[in-house]
């Protein structure tokens, strides 16, 4: 039912150019893509905005594009992965993990020291094993779906996952969290 809902408001975007339609798809979706964001950037609430932003405007000048292949959040999440890695490539942001957690902004003062270890063990991922785990652990995406989002074939993001899951495990132990 929630899938022809939103392909009810595709339809009335693409077809009608509802804006009022697509309001409701931005007002559904904002909150994880701003997730998916926030987990990429460690926690950099300025610009998750702005990359959810970036990618809510791609969406609606290419909504006529959809076609109904897979979920409309699949290809919204699509989006927002292309949006990040040309981010990624426009700012030469590299995996480097000192890189990594030295740019993340200071959140000491608002965040619990959960987030701040969460955030700083995601810096220790290698980008595409943190796209990801997040779409897994953060978004709750199946493995088909990272798939599809990423364009990685099923086995490669089985593999980031183990390493990823693997590499978080091992960081949070050594920070004295224990199972």
């Amino acid at each position: 039912m929630d899938k022809l809902n939103d392909i009810t408001l595709v339809t009335q975007v693409a077809v009608l150019h509802d804006k009022r339609a697509f309001d409701r798809l931005v007002r559904k979706y904002q909150s994880p893509v701003r997730r998916f964001f926030l987990s990429h950037t460690l926690g950099n609430v300025q610009l998750s905005d702005d990359l959810a932003q970036d990618t809510f405007v791609k969406a609606y000048v290419n909504i006529t594009k959809f076609r109904g292949l897979s979920s409309f959040q699949t290809w919204l999440f699509r989006i927002a992965y292309n949006v990040f890695y040309d981010y990624t490539r426009t700012h030469h942001v590299s995996d480097d993990i000192d890189t990594a957690v030295a740019t993340r902004p200071d959140t000491a003062s608002t965040d619990s020291n959960l987030k701040m270890d969460i955030y700083d063990a995601l810096a220790r991922l290698k980008t595409v094993e943190r796209s990801c785990i997040t779409l897994q652990l953060i978004d709750g995406q199946p493995i088909d779906k990272i798939a599809e989002i990423t364009g990685m074939p099923l086995n490669t993001v089985k593999s980031h996952l183990s390493r990823g899951k693997e590499k978080l495990a091992t960081y949070l132990k050594n920070n004295g969290y224990d199972r």
